[in-house]
């Protein structure tokens, strides 16, 4: 039988039944990775060492273990639920017509689009305590009534009751401004 994990990639005992490595000689520069049904299927080219081969393999199970939670974490409808409930409490049960969580935010807790109607929110906010990401929901709800930041925003944000302390925990986690 072959090894589940042809290497060490802690955490992942959870997310794949077991990682294959294909080697390809016609694959010159490229790696990529894709789930069958259990299993992360990642191939590379056969030129690599191991230590690169480790490298990869190790980066691209983490990629598809965080997309595997974020298709988990949006087809649950939870975050809809919780949008809905927070806008009818604090924003004037203003709606988004689509909020999910996201992997590729690396520089934001949340954006809002305005014009479509959408919010997005880095899949990192799921470590944290639900007020503060209740927090950032709420936020990024009162960019659709009010796309700046201007007393007017920060008077419907500031309904939530924890937002300062939200504010100040994102603070200590380096990404929320001071404004």
């Amino acid at each position: 039988m072959p090894n589940r994990f042809p290497l060490d990639v802690p955490g992942l005992e959870d997310e794949f039944e077991r990682i294959e490595i294909r080697r390809s000689a016609r694959r010159k520069k490229t790696v990529s990775a894709e789930i069958v049904g259990d299993v992360l299927v990642v191939s590379i080219p056969e030129r690599l060492s191991r230590a690169e081969e480790h490298e990869w393999v190790t980066t691209m199970a983490a990629r598809m273990a965080q997309r595997k939670k974020k298709d988990r974490l949006n087809a649950s409808g939870e975050l809809q639920g919780k949008a809905r409930e927070l806008a009818d409490r604090y924003v004037d049960g203003v709606s988004a017509a689509d909020i999910a969580w996201v992997p590729t935010q690396k520089s934001r807790w949340g954006s809002c689009s305005p014009d479509d109607r959408t919010i997005r929110l880095s899949l990192e906010l799921t470590m944290y305590p639900m007020w503060v990401r209740e927090y950032v929901i709420v936020h990024e709800l009162a960019h659709l009534l009010v796309p700046d930041h201007s007393d007017a925003f920060w008077a419907i944000v500031n309904r939530y009751p924890l937002t300062e302390r939200a504010r100040g925990f994102l603070i200590a986690k380096g990404m929320e401004e001071g404004d």
